[in-house]
């Protein structure tokens, strides 16, 4: 017989398993992560060596042990042919995907650029 702890478990990796990744995962979600490797044919060897993890870093990372970067994201979304923004939430990391940065800087600089184009098309024109 299960304990209550044991449904929680289950109803939480079940839950994980089902619904939109639009809301964020708690847990590293090895399942997923194994799932898109078969579908490419790739080992967690593989996935370790191209994003520039040992393999004892990336068995931490499978048992929840350690977290990954922006910059790891990166490498494993650009492995397993997915968004780095699902794959952030389906190792359950805390920090940003690559590109969720400063968007207001990002939009400042925009701007910014606008304008000097602006400027310099003002002058060609009255040049």
């Amino acid at each position: 017989m299960l304990g209550p702890w044991s449904m929680v478990s289950i109803a939480v990796k079940q839950d994980r398993r089902h619904s939109a990744w639009s809301s964020m995962a708690l847990f590293f979600d090895v399942d997923w992560f194994e799932a898109r490797l078969a579908e490419r044919g790739l080992s967690r060897e593989v996935l370790a060596s191209a994003s520039g993890l040992s393999e004892a870093e990336l068995a931490l990372v499978f048992k929840d042990q350690r977290e990954l970067s922006a910059e790891e994201v990166a490498k494993f979304a650009e492995l397993l042919g997915a968004p780095a923004a699902e794959v952030a939430l389906r190792a359950g990391v805390s920090t940003p995907a690559p590109g969720q940065g400063d968007v207001a800087g990002r939009i400042a600089a925009l701007e910014r650029r606008m304008a000097a184009l602006e400027a310099e098309i003002a002058r060609l024109k009255r040049g």
